[in-house]
């Protein structure tokens, strides 16, 4: 059981800020041995979304001493071309990320693009083999999201140890890794998914909650064990066009201890644990 203050809200952005100082201050030190981080980005196409994450992770390594390449492509560009450039940046000792947007044409096949990134370079953490260091518990990249996830628990101080975890979702992404940070971090974890009979069966029962399904009001406030802390991966638009989470916010405010808000939880940590990961890949590359 939790104990603190009901309605305890996760500054994401606070959190974010502190993190993306430490990585600047990382940055400049390897800068001063003579190595400045670099990641490449890589968007195919017009996708509107795609444009506005690709611009924040461009700004994002900007303002904080990352070089980024950021290389646009027409939505025709054929699945050779586009492994073939990434074949270049894997041997570029300047390039120590490798980033390629989703989602992709329907003309590239986005597993071959993602196994062709060098593993030193998967600073997105989705390649089979970061999955496999992740599932086997060594060190690798994790993905970026639930990695941030896992950043804003553990702000509020407190221990997983023994607590039981239920994540809603199981996508590659972040639903499935975001259990097996959780198990690493000592979690008794429940993994509900669509085809799940009474998810809140589970979730009444859980201490800590993660929605990660894509929808509104996933999670409502009877699903929710009082003093349960609830981290809402969701980006959706609600009946009136307006951001909202997986969580039914306010009404599970109420009963939560620790609730993370949409926007200003989750999505400001993405984009700020790929920076750690890219800062992460160039360090190993100076040792």
């Amino acid at each position: 059981m939790i104990t603190s203050p009901r309605g305890q809200l996760i500054d994401g952005n606070a959190l974010s800020s502190r993190l993306r100082a430490e990585v600047a201050a990382r940055a400049q030190a390897l800068k001063a041995r003579g190595l400045t981080p670099g990641l490449a980005v890589i968007l195919v196409g017009d996708d509107p979304a795609s444009a506005v994450y690709v611009r924040n992770k461009v700004k994002a390594c900007a303002d904080t001493g990352v070089h980024s390449i950021f290389e646009k492509y027409d939505s025709s560009l054929t699945e050779t071309a586009l492994l073939a450039r990434i074949s270049a940046l894997n041997l570029d000792p300047k390039v120590h990320g490798i980033l390629v947007q989703m989602p992709l044409p329907k003309q590239i096949n986005p597993h071959r693009v993602i196994e062709a990134i060098a593993a030193s370079k998967d600073v997105d953490g989705y390649a089979t083999l970061s999955a496999g260091e992740l599932m086997t518990g060594q060190a690798g990249f994790r993905p970026c999201t639930p990695f941030g996830c896992m950043k804003l628990i553990e702000s509020t101080g407190i221990d997983l140890r023994g607590k039981h975890a239920v994540v809603i979702g199981r996508s590659n992404t972040v639903g499935k890794p975001m259990a097996m940070l959780l198990l690493q971090a000592n979690a008794t974890v429940t993994l509900c998914h669509s085809a799940s009979a009474d998810i809140g069966h589970h979730t009444r029962q859980a201490d800590v909650v993660v929605a990660a399904v894509g929808k509104p009001n996933v999670l409502t406030a009877d699903m929710v064990k009082p003093g349960a802390l609830v981290i809402d991966v969701g980006m959706n638009r609600n009946q009136a066009g307006k951001l909202c989470g997986d969580v039914d916010f306010a009404a599970v405010r109420e009963i939560a201890s620790y609730i993370t808000p949409v926007p200003g939880g989750v999505g400001p940590m993405t984009i700020t644990m790929l920076l750690v990961n890219t800062l992460e890949a160039a360090e190993r590359g100076a040792i």
